[in-house]
């Protein structure tokens, strides 16, 4: 009797041991997926190269060359005079002179010939400009008959321009026809203010 209770009390206390030695194995077992251990891979945290706020910088840098303008305009054009408020007469001391015309003609008189002669003179020393060369009307007549006649006129100064040794490339044309007169009197004086070709000079942009 006494050797049978000695058994079953070694058994117990053998099954016990077995018990506390499987808690304490699984207790000290790492957990596979904790945010320590993912926060410790190598390379967590760092930027990738050519990316994030290095990229947008460059992003950023390439728009700006992309948007930046072309030219600066030292005398605007007679549709930007008007949108400031200012007058659409060429200044006294613009260095290129408006010419004026007949009534509904488009050939050159012979004093617009000589300042034009004079404009051909300073684009030649001022290579690096380029011109836009307007046409305007007095009010007579119709919008479309004075924007093809204001069309012809500009084109008459380029083409003399260019037998004056100017690079067509530098010339461009735009006719207003009727649409931004110097003055709005209706007498032969004002008409005559009207019946003009303009320039408007575009300035390169300085190279940075």
């Amino acid at each position: 009797m006494t050797d049978r209770l000695s058994t079953a009390v070694v058994a117990l206390l053998f099954l016990a041991f077995l018990s506390l030695a499987g808690c304490a194995s699984q207790a000290t077992k790492p957990e596979a997926s904790s945010p320590s251990s993912k926060a410790s891979k190598p390379g967590a945290g760092k930027e990738t190269p050519g990316k994030g706020v290095g990229d947008s910088k460059l992003r950023e840098g390439e728009m700006g060359a992309g948007t930046a303008p072309s030219g600066k305009s030292s005398s605007p054009s007679s549709l930007e005079a008007r949108q400031r408020g200012e007058t659409t007469a060429t200044r006294a001391s613009g260095p290129l002179k408006e010419i004026y015309f007949d009534y509904d003609r488009y050939d050159l008189k012979a004093d617009a010939r000589a300042i034009l002669k004079a404009n051909a003179e300073w684009l030649k020393t001022n290579p690096a400009v380029r011109v836009e060369i307007e046409g305007h009307c007095d009010e007579r007549g119709t919008n479309e008959y004075n924007l093809a006649l204001g069309a012809k006129r500009a084109q008459s100064v380029k083409d003399y321009l260019v037998t004056l040794g100017i690079n067509a490339d530098r010339l461009s044309t735009i006719s207003y026809g009727e649409e931004l007169l110097v003055c709005k009197e209706q007498t032969e004086e004002c008409w005559q203010k009207n019946r003009r070709a303009r320039f408007a000079i575009i300035t390169p942009k300085p190279a940075s």
